[in-house]
């Protein structure tokens, strides 16, 4: 057997599709504690006052945010690369997540729910393959503070991405709003027509 056959067959060995308590521990913490660094500070440098907070500009929150929508569109996409990104990062957290657990609390994460997002149609796959293609093309003109951001946000979405709850009434409007995007746009281009 080919190397190549033996890494798509052993990727599933490092991906998940369930979220613990300990990764959804983890992934609310790190929502706490950009929001709480954005309240603080209002998202750094000159924007913040002379007390240290009193500047809070909400567009300093837009690159997490954004991140956040990226994480739970990747959820979307089990079948495909950007999903077994997402499992991957899901993974990852929900094993540093019941390290740190299992060492200030003594127990273990027990599985939450299945990470998953509302189905993605073809017209959602549109944007969201223009939006992978867009971000890949601008990668080295985004400021790297903007990124570090991104990323937080990205591994916040897929992790806090569950099946139940909250998460899932977010999810299905993000995934819903890509759905009804991509049926409006290409709705408009090849037709002249809305949708």
């Amino acid at each position: 057997m080919s190397t190549a056959l033996v890494l798509a067959a052993d990727v599933s060995r490092f991906t998940s599709g369930t979220v613990t308590t300990a990764g959804f521990a983890l992934g609310l913490a790190l929502l706490g504690t950009e929001h709480w660094r954005w309240y603080k500070t209002g998202g750094g440098g000159a924007a913040a006052g002379a007390a240290g907070g009193g500047g809070r500009d909400p567009k300093q929150l837009v690159p997490y945010w954004f991140g956040i929508v990226c994480g739970i569109l990747m959820v979307a996409c089990p079948a495909g690369v950007l999903g077994s990104v997402a499992g991957f990062l899901r993974w990852g957290a929900n094993g540093v997540g019941g390290m740190a657990m299992s060492w200030l609390t003594g127990k273990d994460g027990t599985t939450l729910a299945n990470a998953s997002a509302p189905g993605l149609d073809s017209y959602g796959a549109v944007v969201i393959t223009a939006l992978t293609a867009a971000l890949w093309w601008l990668r080295k003109s985004i400021a790297k503070a903007v990124k570090g951001k991104w990323k937080k946000g990205v591994l916040t979405g897929c992790v806090l991405c569950i099946s139940t709850g909250t998460a899932a009434v977010i999810a299905q409007t993000v995934v819903g709003g890509a759905n009804d995007l991509g049926a409006l746009v290409l709705g408009q281009i090849a037709t002249g027509t809305f949708v």
